[in-house]
């Protein structure tokens, strides 16, 4: 399977840490990624860390491992950045 780029298989789950300048940079890509999220009712992990990063993973939870919808998000995911 082809993952989208710079996200990478860590065990069973997609993830990319994201950086930022700031915080507030970190907060609204948040925003941004929220709405994808929503759209494919399929909801990431999302965890803000020292103000600038953000890590996203993504698996799908009823299959314990990674699926192309998660695929699919990734890659929407990218286009915001």
């Amino acid at each position: 399977m082809k993952y989208p780029k710079l996200w990478k298989k860590e065990e069973n789950i997609l993830t990319r840490i994201f950086i930022f300048n700031n915080f507030i940079e970190s907060v609204k890509f948040v925003d941004k990624l929220v709405p994808l999220a929503e759209n494919l009712n399929h909801h990431p992990d999302i965890e803000i860390f020292s103000y600038k990063y953000v890590k996203v993973k993504l698996s799908t939870h009823k299959t314990g491992n990674i699926t192309k919808k998660d695929i699919e998000l990734a890659g929407k995911i990218n286009n915001i950045t």
